[in-house]
């Protein structure tokens, strides 16, 4: 789990009262739609009073943001929390400046302040600004809607069957060896208007889901104990994750379920205590070079770290240097056609994939989304960009990857869902096994440590499993590998076909200062890197 991560999980338990102007509510208020013909009429207002307040551009943005979690440990139910933040994010350039400003009250009086307000801010910005805002055109689409394409709302399935769910997973897990176990199911819905005076008005309805567990088993003679995490990715989806279909599950080699968009939680919380009970007793890893198979569930964050922020353009640039400073991939990279990875290698950006937790019609500059390439055979080509950065690409269209976590948040270039394309060669994750000699076959996010540039990086996992002659020998523990991010994917040699390919993802992605979060996703098939360094994490230099 990612530290930024670890600490929003840590205060969820008070429901994301975090979010400005939050407030407990009853589990039913949750199902309450969105008014939109009164979030229009809000709009409208804002817009006439930005113009006669001198704007040259306004957009509003009036959110409701909904959470609900249920957090359990063992057969105990911790907390049951339902959250509501809502308010009106009014942003104008005045004198070719950004300003913005936000209110939780929504009434004509409240909208007239903060609009002269956001351009009293842009009038001071003006003042101090070397060039003015330079946005990349972009057409109104008029009054248009989007929703996360859900068959059953999570809202609106009772707490009592969420917390039944919670807790039989946990027995589960409890009867199949696990001695500690703690579960908890996230939901998230954002109800959004946006409205420019480029002529869109936007209602967009947008649902995540995740269920985390880690199961923990304990060697009672020596106080010796290892943990497993649940396996599957959050999702932008519905209740209908949790259905566990078999049509949404893979098997692996090693006898490990993998999933794609339904989830058996239940029999993973099962699976779990088996591993952490195994993990007790495998061997610790001997350091040298291997060839690695990296599945999805660990992948993932690789891509997310040393893939996804390197190629966000405002920390190319020098804008954004919070969360693990900039990035080694300045623009002379691109221009030079620098080599990112082998000629197998394609990362591509995608705002739209159905289930991603990065999936929405527009972005929170009413750019609609879009799918486009980052590395293309290899080849670094793009980048992440916004409506006022995109013309130092020399591009004239906004990647639409534009995000605020909350109406009292500006909005800003956040991370699509960068995923790496599956090989176009049908290759199998057991046929990709069969010829590796010497390696480790590795699934689940870990512990990880990267440097102010993105370029040098150190990843762990959950479970580790050594390949000898083109077999699975064993479990093996204590093991991450390290990478300089270039060598790393020019050393990736195989990548499974399309019927492998899965998203990982991560629920709370923070960047920016003040601190914002926001849901991104990563997809892959199992992946080959050959002659990797692996760590033994165990070792002592004492």
């Amino acid at each position: 789990m990612q530290r930024r991560e670890f600490l929003t999980l840590s205060g969820m338990g008070l429901a994301g009262l975090m979010v400005p102007h939050a407030r407990l509510i009853a589990a039913e208020q949750l199902l309450e739609p969105a008014n939109a013909v009164r979030n229009k009429a809000l709009a409208e207002a804002a817009l006439a009073a930005a113009n006669r307040a001198g704007a040259s551009y306004c957009d509003v943005r009036i959110g409701r943001y909904l959470n609900q979690a249920v957090i359990t440990r063992e057969a105990r139910v911790q907390n049951v929390t339902n959250s509501e933040s809502s308010g009106i994010g009014i942003r104008v350039i005045v004198n070719g400046a950004w300003g913005f400003a936000a209110t939780h009250q929504q009434t004509p009086a409240a909208i007239l302040a903060a609009v002269e307000q956001a351009a009293a801010i842009a009038r001071a910005n003006a003042g101090i600004q070397t060039r003015p805002v330079q946005l990349a055109p972009v057409k109104g689409v008029g009054d248009v809607s989007w929703k996360t394409p859900i068959r059953k709302n999570a809202m609106a399935v009772p707490i009592k069957d969420k917390v039944d769910l919670l807790l039989s997973l946990n027995a589960a897990a409890t009867n199949a060896g696990a001695d500690f176990i703690n579960s908890t199911l996230f939901l998230v819905n954002e109800q959004k208007y946006f409205a420019s005076s480029d002529g869109s008005f936007i209602d967009q309805d947008v649902h995540r889901i995740w269920l985390p567990f880690t199961a923990t088993a304990i060697d009672k003679s020596t106080g010796k104990f290892r943990t497993r995490a649940g396996l599957s990715s959050p999702m932008g989806m519905g209740y209908e994750f949790l259905d566990g279909e078999a049509s949404g599950k893979i098997q692996l080699p090693g006898g490990i379920t993998a999933y794609r968009d339904s989830y058996d939680p239940v029999e993973d919380a099962i699976a779990a205590a088996r591993h952490a009970r195994e993990k007790l007793k495998a061997p610790s890893v001997k350091p040298g070079k291997y060839d690695l198979v990296l599945d999805p569930s660990n992948l993932f964050l690789t891509i997310h770290e040393n893939v996804g922020h390197p190629l966000e353009l405002d920390r190319v640039l020098g804008y954004e240097a919070n969360y693990a400073g900039t990035s080694f991939a300045t623009l002379d990279k691109r221009d030079a056609g620098y080599r990112w990875g082998s000629e197998r290698v394609n990362f591509f950006a995608d705002k739209t994939a159905p289930g991603s937790l990065g999936a929405v019609g527009y972005d929170d500059e009413g750019v609609k989304t879009k799918r486009w390439d980052l590395v293309k055979d290899g080849i670094l080509v793009n980048y992440q960009a916004t409506r006022d950065e995109v013309h130092l690409l020399g591009e004239t269209e906004s990647h639409g990857c534009s995000y605020a976590d909350s109406w009292s948040s500006v909005q800003f270039q956040r991370m699509a869902n960068v995923s790496l394309a599956p090989g176009k060669t049908p290759l199998s994750v057991a046929d990709m096994i069969k010829d590796v000699e010497n390696g480790i076959y590795i699934h689940g996010r870990g512990s990880y440590s990267i440097d102010q540039q993105r370029f040098n990086a150190q990843f762990g996992g959950q479970l580790y499993y050594q390949i000898k002659d083109g077999q699975i020998a064993g479990m093996v523990e204590d093991a991450a590998y390290q990478i300089r991010t270039p060598e790393f994917w020019n050393a990736c040699s195989a990548i499974c076909d399309e019927r492998d390919f899965r998203f990982g993802g991560s629920f709370f992605d923070g960047k920016g200062q003040p601190g914002q979060v926001s849901a991104v996703s990563h997809g892959s098939s199992t992946t080959r890197f050959d002659g990797i360094n692996i760590i033994n994490t165990a070792r002592s230099l004492g």
